[in-house]
């Protein structure tokens, strides 16, 4: 398993970190994922094989909402 970190400038409540924490969860591969809009840091835990960033950013697009794979 993986971790990849993500951010977003877009998550302003709750509602939004478990609309996010959804949409990710949702693809086969991830183990687990954790938002924090208070800071706009995404953690994902994932199978690097069947998920790449790429894929995490495009999950979160469709839930409707940008965060970029981050390189901290």
């Amino acid at each position: 398993m993986m971790k990849t970190i993500l951010r977003s400038k877009e998550l302003t409540c709750p509602s939004c970190s478990a609309r996010i924490e959804k949409a990710v969860k949702a693809l086969d591969g991830v183990q687990d994922a954790q938002v924090h809009f208070n800071t706009g840091k995404i953690e994902v835990v994932h199978d690097p094989v069947l998920v790449k960033g790429e894929d995490l950013e495009k999950a979160i697009l469709n839930a409707g909402y940008t965060a970029h794979v981050s390189a901290y």
